[in-house]
């Protein structure tokens, strides 16, 4: 692989080294090598959608193209549209209706404005030990996807960020003009296969399987509920052990007006049947956030 670019050739072999690859992901002392051993993730489009089907298949991974535009996307703008307002959630909610003012400024697509708004849904969970500390429902969004404009120097962004958790990093003119999307793992670039945002956020949850990397603690519950929800993946059945479940419930939009305790057309409970965190406490987080866990 290193002395071909045939993409062909390089996603077969890839495909052939997958359960080495394994192996390699959760050795704790060198799943932080991945992205050296296996650079073409770096510079080869499609290896993270080929290596999340071989782990969960087809079915699964086609989940979030087929239930957010269908069944999701319109239950989470009618539930949006019942919070209190604020100048974000307006944003959002007008660029996900595709119903933006002249006057607003420019905010993302109606796919990643929609999605933006789970964070007023499922709201940041608090995070860290000593004193814990509950970020913004704006900072939550720059955990999911930055703007970087594209006359500026990526690779000076990547030096100014703090080593953390995977995050999407969107380059165009504008946010309503993204030429190319990327997922940034460890400060290194992974370029989505595909220009939409929806794409983008598949490959972004996708990341967190393939390289076994522990979700952003502020964006547990937004994560749980693509895991669960979206994606069909029960964390019950897997060797990892606080299997949480988000329920949908959905609610008809016929009868009486909701009160106040009903104002939603989608409810989201968190269902933890072995109680404690998502994650293994015994998981040792390494220098690049790699975490070690179990697969089927």
């Amino acid at each position: 692989m290193n002395h071909t670019s045939d993409r062909e050739v390089i996603m077969q072999k890839m495909r052939t080294t997958f359960e080495y690859r394994q192996h390699l992901i959760h050795d704790p002392e060198k799943s932080t090598t991945i992205l050296s051993v296996f650079p073409q993730f770096l510079d080869t489009k499609g290896l993270i959608l080929q290596d999340f089907t071989l782990l969960f298949g087809s079915e699964s991974a086609s989940r979030l193209f087929e239930r957010w535009p269908t069944v999701f996307k319109a239950k989470v703008i009618r539930l949006a549209e019942t919070l209190t307002s604020t100048p974000l959630l307006k944003r959002l909610l007008s660029s996900a209706k595709e119903k933006r003012e002249e006057q607003d400024s420019p905010e993302w697509d109606s796919d990643l404005s929609s999605f933006l708004l789970l964070l007023h849904l499922l709201s940041p969970q608090a995070s860290g030990r000593k004193k814990p500390h509950k970020i913004s429902i704006s900072q939550a969004v720059d955990h999911v996807v930055v703007f970087q404009k594209a006359c500026r120097s990526i690779q000076e962004h990547l030096e100014a960020e703090e080593n953390r958790q995977p995050y999407i990093l969107a380059t165009g003119s504008s946010k309503e003009a993204i030429s190319q999307f990327f997922i940034v793992v460890d400060k290194k670039l992974i370029p989505c296969q595909e220009s939409s945002s929806l794409a983008a956020i598949d490959e972004l949850f996708k990341v967190h399987f393939v390289f076994s990397i522990s979700y952003d603690l502020p964006l547990k519950n937004m994560y749980t509920f693509l895991q669960t929800t979206i994606y069909g993946i029960d964390v019950g059945t897997t060797s990892f052990p606080a299997a949480c479940r988000i329920r949908a419930v959905s609610r008809s939009d016929e009868g009486p007006s909701p009160g106040p305790d009903d104002n939603a057309v989608l409810k989201c409970q968190l269902v933890c049947p072995y109680g404690g965190s998502l994650y293994h406490s015994t998981d040792k987080a390494l220098s690049g956030k790699f975490v070690s866990r179990s697969y089927p």
